[in-house]
């Protein structure tokens, strides 16, 4: 599990990527691209087979294909798990109507496997069993009292349809526990605190009204849209509630026309994973979550449209021409709307152009003015071409979007306060590394403070944004030299990362690394040796199984052994420190062999730090050993960087000869 979600098999296919092209980006999209490619062929050909109709199939292929709220699944390469995901699902039907045509286990057994795939690359294909009743109902009509369709099936009871699905259904219940448990442990669900389940309702009503509104009429379309549903007024949630009961209503009363309910039913159902009754993120919809809805509006008004043109005698050339118009109308509309995916910065600034209030959006912007390496495009730059610059947008960004959150803390405070304490963290972060350290402790202290109010009031609250605003003040204060204080909220960042390991030590075990480490150092540069060696202790078995876990911890893990030796060293306990000493030095050995430039002069330390313990302990040959191999590297380093290893260099030589001093003292004694 992580970023809140559980879908291994999209991370196998961005971990393939990697390994086939690095970070390369353009050709992750590229697969993305060829990903919705396929699916808009798979979808075409599943229509035609399933209907036996060539141009209404291949007129909805073209729709799903070109409509600009499909380009968020394509152009933004985390959603690869939507591509991926349809692609398994279309998958899936195709292997259902396999399975219709000769109802056997084994054909069976495939379509469970296709579902499987697909609830691991995105669970949102969990309703694929209910899309599947759907399905026998029509094109597939295995339902008693079917009209003859061009897909011969047998028909069967709609109980005996029912229950060939349980399997599925199993499948879907799994991943709905499995999803809904990795979101909450990236805390991504919101409570009913925050967003009440009437409001969860009067948002959803609104939402599906303006999925429709959006796959008609394509404009302002946004990457993130505030949830609205404090904003609502009665008169909008009632209105859409009418309009989706109309068009029920409607499709209900034409169910002769078996693809009018279908394709309803298809919009609704599809839709409700991510309709917002279960509440994940701030976002009242998302472009992506039509990807495979829009799908079932699409075959209604085409199969709608060739009915009409029918029963009223109209020029199908005309017919075929207002076709052509709006798919190069929409695909200039989806040209446009790709721009506005050329970096991070583009896509949030179009944001708050189509939008109102964006808090998110806000803050997202000013995260990708102090990353430009990775967020802002060369037309960016160009209009940002200072860091002072660029500091400034964000700082005005990161204010707006405090502003906006304080305004909604003030109706709903338990709601929206952990909102604020993120938006100050970004704040003392871009005023921190300004080097205005006493306004980032401010803002840092307000964030925690927040928190702790929070905690005090047994509301909800962000513990990561929490323990990150109390780490993040603990080392500011560290670094001004405020060791009091900044043991106190480091002590703080460190229980909540503790419980947080708990429930995602994946996630989370590094910032008990981090803390524990910062902690020790604190107490060692106080000259607390037990308390240094207490959380030294505790860190080294979190150390070594990071370290386990992923190579790249190894480093760290050898400082730590370093740093607990020294400690040993303090309370002339020899035989533990030589240990620590002789682990580290071995992981050093192997990492100077990988990268002599970064890890030999760690090298060097260790083995100056084994020849002091050598000397105190009177074994002056070892001592002499292990400072003559420190010595060696120091004047390699020293020709290279002579300002920064030249006094190295003269201090394990006066060591060496004081070492000969001694030596020759304990002859003559002898």
């Amino acid at each position: 599990m992580a970023a809140a979600n559980w879908h291994p098999l999209t991370w196998m296919s961005h971990a393939l990527d990697c390994q086939l092209f690095g970070l390369n980006a353009a050709a992750h999209h590229a697969d993305s691209v060829l990903i919705h490619t396929a699916n808009a062929v798979l979808l075409f050909l599943l229509l035609r087979w399933l209907t036996g109709l060539e141009w209404q199939s291949l007129m909805v292929a073209a729709l799903f294909a070109i409509h600009p709220l499909n380009v968020e699944s394509v152009a933004w390469v985390a959603e690869r798990k939507n591509v991926l995901s349809t692609a398994l699902f279309w998958a899936a039907i195709g292997a259902y109507a396999w399975y219709a045509r000769n109802p056997r286990w084994k054909r069976y057994l495939v379509v469970v496997a296709l579902f499987a795939l697909g609830l691991m690359a995105k669970p949102m294909v969990i309703t694929l069993p209910f899309v599947l009743l759907l399905l026998d109902y029509w094109p597939l009509g295995r339902t008693l009292g079917s009209p003859p369709l061009a897909f011969a099936a047998q028909p069967t009871a709609v109980s005996k349809l029912v229950l060939e699905k349980l399997p599925l259904l199993v499948l879907s219940a799994a991943s709905a526990a499995v999803t809904l448990r990795a979101q909450r442990l990236g805390s991504a669900v919101q409570t009913l605190d925050r967003v009440p389940l009437f409001s969860r309702v009067e948002n959803a009503t609104v939402a599906y009204c303006l999925y429709l509104w959006k796959t008609l009429w394509p404009s302002k379309l946004a990457a993130f849209y505030p949830h609205s549903a404090a904003d609502l007024l009665p008169w909008q949630w009632i209105l859409a509630s009418l309009i989706l009961i109309f068009i029920t209503v409607f499709a209900v009363g034409f169910r002769n026309r078996r693809y009018l309910l279908v394709g309803w039913l298809w919009f609704l159902g599809t839709l409700v994973p991510v309709i917002g009754l279960v509440q994940v993120g701030g976002a009242s919809m998302a472009d992506r979550y039509g990807y495979l809805p829009l799908v079932g509006i699409f075959v209604m008004v085409v199969w709608g449209v060739n009915d009409l043109q029918k029963a009223n005698g109209w020029n199908s050339r005309l017919i075929s021409g207002f076709a052509v118009c709006v798919l190069i109308a929409l695909s200039v509309v989806t040209y446009r709307q790709i721009g506005y995916w050329d970096s991070e910065y583009d896509v949030w600034a179009h944001t708050l152009e189509v939008t109102k209030a964006n808090s998110f959006a806000e803050d997202a912007i000013g995260s990708a003015l102090t990353a430009p390496d990775v967020a802002m495009s060369e037309k960016n730059l160009e209009a940002f071409d200072s860091e002072r610059k660029r500091t400034d947008e964000a700082h005005l960004h990161y204010q707006r979007a405090l502003a906006i959150r304080k305004e909604m803390a003030r109706d709903k405070p338990s709601a929206y306060l952990p909102d604020v304490a993120f938006t100050l963290i970004n704040l003392g972060n871009l005023e921190r590394n300004a080097s205005n350290n006493k306004e980032a402790s401010l803002d840092y202290e307000e964030a925690a403070g927040i928190h702790t109010t929070l905690i005090q009031q047994k509301q909800d609250s962000l513990p990561e944004d929490g323990a990150a605003a109390f780490a993040n003040l603990g080392t500011l204060e560290a670094n001004e030299s405020r060791t009091d204080t900044a043991l106190v909220h480091l002590s703080n960042a460190l229980e909540i990362y503790r419980q947080l390991a708990k429930q995602n030590p994946a996630q989370y075990l590094p910032n008990v690394a981090d803390m524990l480490n910062d902690l020790a150092v604190i107490e060692r540069g106080a000259q607390r040796w037990s308390d240094a060696q207490r959380y030294y202790e505790e860190l080294l078995p979190v150390r070594r199984q990071l370290a386990e876990q992923d190579r790249a911890n190894v480093p760290s893990l050898a400082m730590t052994l370093n740093d607990l030796g020294i400690l040993y060293g303090i309370e002339n306990r020899s035989d533990e420190a030589r240990q620590r000493y002789e682990e580290s030095l071995k992981l050093y050995q192997q990492l100077s062999a990988q990268d002599p430039g970064t890890y030999k002069r760690f090298l060097a330390g260790t083995l100056n730090n084994l020849a002091l313990l050598y000397s105190t302990e009177g074994r002056f040959q070892e001592s002499r050993a292990f400072y003559g191999q420190a010595l060696s590297i120091y004047q390699d380093l020293s020709r290279r960087e002579p300002d920064t290893y030249a006094a190295d260099v003269a201090r394990i030589e006066a060591r060496l000869n004081e070492l000969d001093k001694k030596s020759l003292s304990r002859s003559a004694a002898r």
